[in-house]
């Protein structure tokens, strides 16, 4: 079977100079019109979104660095604090304090276990161990980390009930649990 053109040729349509000048413009076409250019489109796509990705998962992984950092550096600074700052507790009156869900005790003289209640001073947790503060330096280290204080009285005003029937007893100071 041939080609139409050799048809075209042969039934006398079309002339021989008319078949060679339409094959001249189709080479023509064919060599301006660019080889693969919707695969080279899509090759620039596929490397633009991945570029794109690369760059996102790379901010990602950089806040996770950056927000380690931080931590790390906070935590360095209350470590600081509470080294700084611990007083030494010794003494054999026993002071009770609640640690999460359990109840612990550290041995105090009298003048610390008055400061204690009062608020004037906190324990703080570090290494395992229980250190005393001064309030003022475990207010700072609580704006970083309030779980690194275990305990800080504070001083509250509490409106007294009405229907309270032991509204008018004092609790003694001297009262232990």
């Amino acid at each position: 079977m041939s080609s139409l053109q050799e048809q075209l040729l042969k039934a006398g349509m079309v002339d021989q100079n008319k078949a060679k000048k339409i094959q001249q413009e189709k080479r023509k076409a064919a060599k301006s019109a660019p080889k693969g250019h919707a695969q080279a489109d899509e090759n620039k796509e596929r490397v633009k979104r991945a570029q794109a990705e690369k760059v996102e998962r790379d901010r990602e992984l950089n806040r996770q660095q950056q927000a380690a950092s931080e931590k790390k550096a906070i935590q360095a600074q209350i470590v600081q604090l509470i080294r700084m700052n611990r007083l030494e507790r010794g003494g054999d009156i026993p002071y009770q304090f609640t640690d999460g869900r359990k109840i612990k005790k550290v041995y105090v003289s009298a003048k610390l276990q008055d400061e204690l209640t009062r608020g004037q001073l906190a324990i703080a947790r570090l290494d395992g161990k229980y250190e005393l503060l001064p309030a003022a330096a475990a207010r700072k280290i609580m704006q970083r980390d309030e779980q690194a204080i275990v305990l800080l009285n504070e001083k509250s005003q509490t409106a007294v009930d009405e229907d309270d029937p032991y509204a008018a007893y004092q609790i003694p100071d001297d009262l232990m649990w």
